[in-house]
């Protein structure tokens, strides 16, 4: 009995051949074909018109009134749209279908003084098929710019060709798979340029500045093709990040303003890049940043999906029709306690001073069970922490009878006493967090470079840095050194299996 096309494994496809299979099942077989043809020319067609559109914003940019610093920030954000874009259109294209490449220029030469090493690439066997021994014709010599911190090298690769004349046939090592097919980049090179960028918030004109003074002569738009190689690569791996971030059932929720400028008007506006990480209890450590063009609440509706679970936040509007719908609220004691805190130091106010007093007590006890399990971490704060805040409810709710509406006690009190839900959630579950305090740290790098990130008119510039920020905090926070996992990461992605591209996330990931 013959089996639906759709169940067959695509493995047993590929061994059945054309003639086992019936009316029926070629049928299906056409249908599937035509979907994803079509499903490809659509996304085809997208990225054409994107295309043409960063071309054009490329053309235009160079009328526009720029200080240098906006100008080099822009040209290197297009390069790396253009080259990204380009791989996604070959990557959906067909072999057939992509049209050869226009003429590049001759690659000069790497600098003659940089230390060289050789690594040699021989065949497995020179032994013919007629059983002779092959003889040594020559060899393909292929250099690449290497870097370790500190340090540039060149990296000669010997590929031996090998010939056996009676059977007239020649063999050679393959070329191994890399992250820019026939670049002169190997992955340590990249992985530093992307770790300047991103973690060290050098932008693309110092780094070009930086390799200049050591004889290198690479243009800013070289090295923003490879970051655009390179995110579009690293994005699946982002991605699976985020799926194995959204099985856990709490999460912090920040956000903080970015700079992004639309050429056409020279101005910039405020976008957002949003960050969201496993509870600070959770087992994951991770955190994944989403860029977006605005601080509307459909963003973060839009990165949970159909997650349910305990979000710790504050208490910005943009996450409340996230609560209606399955979501629930944990608030940020940090943000209450902030308030008191900024009361304090202006007027130095006793009742912003007794709030203090009481919830410094709570976060006593938060330190002492934090390395608890979340049952234990529980009984302890029902038991301790629950009378603390209900006491200090009570004290809140007379104290604010006596206050005047309006004045910054009264706005402080009423900030605590409208959230206390919320804000006291943390004690009967012992999975919460007492604050938001965790996602703040990790969305802080941020704020300290963003100066440097100033985004082109297009989301994809700003999903792609928000994606290898991800992997590199990630990395971080699981006590990885980020150049290491990036460079080994580049050098796995090529070859490895998307079903196993679970094994490259920073919290799985082992050196090879």
């Amino acid at each position: 009995m013959r089996r639906p096309l759709a169940n067959l494994l695509p493995m047993e496809l590929k061994q059945q051949s054309v003639e086992d299979l019936s009316a029926h099942q070629l049928r299906e077989l056409a249908t599937r074909l035509l979907t994803d043809v079509r499903h490809k020319q659509a996304v085809i067609d997208k990225l054409t018109h994107e295309n043409a559109l960063l071309k054009r914003l490329k053309f235009a940019a160079q009328s526009e009134r720029y200080s240098a610093e906006q100008r080099s920030l822009l040209d290197e954000t297009l390069d790396a749209d253009l080259q990204a874009v380009s791989e996604e259109i070959a990557q959906n294209a067909s072999p057939a279908a992509t049209p050869p490449g226009k003429h590049k220029p001759k690659r000069q030469p790497l600098p003659a003084n940089l230390p060289r090493r050789e690594i040699r690439h021989e065949p497995e066997t020179t032994t013919g098929g007629c059983g002779c021994q092959m003889k040594r014709i020559g060899e393909d010599v292929a250099e690449k710019l290497d870097y370790e911190p500190g340090v540039f090298t060149v990296e000669r690769h010997i590929r031996g060709k090998w010939a056996c004349a009676k059977c007239e046939t020649l063999v050679q090592a393959p070329v191994d798979a890399h992250v820019i097919d026939k670049g002169i980049p190997t992955t340590g090179l990249l992985a530093q340029v992307l770790i300047a960028k991103f973690a060290d918030h050098l932008p693309l004109y110092r780094q070009e500045a930086i390799f200049a003074r050591a004889g290198l002569g690479i243009a800013r738009s070289t090295l923003a093709q490879w970051v655009g190689s390179c995110g579009v690569q690293l994005q699946p791996l982002a991605d699976a990040l985020k799926n194995e971030m959204l099985k856990h059932c709490v999460l912090h929720a920040d956000e903080t303003p970015v700079q992004m400028l639309k050429p056409g008007n020279g101005k910039t506006h405020r976008a957002y890049l949003w960050a969201y990480a496993p509870g600070a209890f959770e087992d994951l450590k991770a955190v994944v940043y989403d860029f977006c063009e605005s601080r509307a609440g459909e963003n973060a509706r839009a990165f949970l999906g159909d997650w349910r679970g305990s979000l710790v936040c504050d208490d910005y509007a943009g996450y409340k029709a996230g609560f209606a719908h399955g979501v629930t609220e944990a608030g940020c004691l940090a943000h209450a306690r902030r308030k008191f805190f900024e009361l304090h130091a202006s007027s130095k106010s006793r009742v912003a001073e007794s709030a203090l007093q009481q919830i410094g007590m709570v976060y006593e006890i938060e330190r002492e069970v934090q390395e608890l399990a979340p049952d234990e971490r529980q009984r302890i704060r029902q038991a301790r922490s629950g009378p603390l805040l209900d006491a200090l409810h009570r004290w809140m709710l007379l104290t604010r009878q006596k206050i005047t509406d309006g004045s910054a006690t009264a706005k402080a009190l009423d900030y605590s006493l409208k959230r206390w839900v919320a804000l006291t959630r943390f004690v009967d579950d012992g999975r919460l967090p007492v604050d938001n305090n965790w996602i703040e740290n990790q969305i802080r790098p941020i704020a300290i470079g963003r100066s440097n990130w100033l985004f082109a008119g297009s989301l994809r510039v700003g999903k792609r840095a928000a994606a290898v920020m991800s992997l590199i905090r990630s990395a971080k926070l699981n006590g990885h050194d980020p150049y290491a996992y990036l460079k080994d990461v580049l050098v796995r992605l090529p070859t490895q299996r998307a079903s196993l591209i679970g094994e490259l996330l920073p919290h799985r990931w082992q050196p090879t």
